[in-house]
């Protein structure tokens, strides 16, 4: 058996502690400024730059210029997906200030992962579609059943669209918090960007954290009527 060797160049690029900062904090799945990511890493601008350069020349990042600006995400889902593996697989971080509780909980309760949801919300989203037979549960991921493709489309998703996108239709994600799966890939992101349009749920600033609406309470309830008190 041949080994590798660009196995270890892509964990180089993620491991460092500073760069592991930086793409948790990316994790929201949005775009991030140099001076944004150096806060949330605990690092000075110029060393933040350093590693953000590496990642994006190692392809773990892509960059976007406006004007003068730079803006950085994580360049893949995939990418994305290994890092909540490896985040899931990690000892929890020691709680230190009641403020540190407050996000931790909040992280915890409901987040994006990436570009779909997680958390104790995601999880039990995920659990209600498969329980009101919207989705089933398979090997290496989830099927959208004859009852889901209608029940999906009551809701505005169209999954023709969806099946297009270039990448894993309905993959399991393994949540860190809940150890359990969560659903993901271009379903688990169009279910999620539904309900940020519908206000559903809302982001919360300088977090991945997100917080359901009193209109999503009153949505989720009556799209799965069945399993709604699931979702609290």
């Amino acid at each position: 058996m041949q080994a590798n060797p660009a196995v270890a160049q892509v964990a180089s690029l993620i491991t460092e502690p500073s760069r592991a900062s930086i793409l948790t904090a990316l994790m929201d799945g949005g775009l991030h400024p140099a001076s944004a990511l150096a806060s949330a890493a605990g690092i000075k601008p110029q060393t933040a730059s350093f590693h953000l350069g590496k990642m994006a020349e190692g392809g773990i990042l892509t960059v976007h210029t406006q004007g003068r600006h730079r803006y950085y995400g994580i360049s893949s889902p995939e990418i994305a997906q290994v890092i909540e593996l490896l985040l899931s697989i990690s000892p929890p971080v020691k709680v230190s200030s009641l403020r540190h509780s407050v996000q931790d909980q909040a992280m915890r309760h409901a987040r994006t992962c990436y570009d779909h949801l997680a958390g104790k919300f995601g999880v039990q989203l995920t659990e209600a579609l498969r329980l009101e037979g919207i989705i089933a549960e398979e090997a290496n991921g989830f099927s959208v059943t004859a009852q889901g493709e209608h029940a999906l489309k009551r809701l505005g998703i169209d999954l023709d669209q969806v099946k297009k996108c270039r990448r894993a239709f309905a993959p399991k994600c393994l949540d860190w918090s809940e150890r359990r799966y969560h659903l993901a890939g271009a379903l688990g992101a169009a279910i999620l960007q539904l309900l940020l349009d519908r206000q559903w749920v809302n982001r919360l600033p300088q977090t991945r954290a997100v917080v359901i609406t009193a209109d999503g309470q009153k949505g989720l309830a009556a799209a799965f009527p069945l399993t709604f008190s699931v979702l609290v």
